[in-house]
C-alpha cells in the first residue's frame, strides 16, 4: 500500500461528479461505510489505500468542498 495513492484516489473521484455526490450523501448517513466504499474503490482502480491513509489525505486538504464534508461525516472518520 502506497501513502502516494490516496491524492490520486480522490483527484478520480472528485473528477466524477456523479460518484462524488454519492460517497457525500453516503457520509452524511454512514460516514465509515463512505470510508470502506472510497478505499474499496481504490482497490479496484488499481489505488489501494487504507482507511488511515485517506483520513490523512482528506484533513491534509485545504478545499471548502472537502472541507465541508469532513465537518459533516467527521463522527464516523
Amino acid at each position: 500500500m502506497s501513502a502516494g495513492n490516496a491524492p490520486a484516489l480522490y483527484e478520480r473521484i472528485r473528477s466524477d461528479q456523479q460518484l462524488t455526490q454519492e460517497l457525500f450523501r453516503q457520509a452524511l448517513q454512514d460516514p465509515s461505510g463512505a470510508l470502506t466504499r472510497i478505499c474499496s474503490l481504490g482497490s479496484d482502480w488499481g489505488l489501494p489505500v487504507s482507511r488511515d491513509e485517506v483520513k490523512a489525505h482528506l484533513q491534509a486538504i485545504d478545499d471548502p468542498e472537502t472541507k465541508q464534508w469532513l465537518l459533516k461525516a467527521r463522527g464516523g472518520l
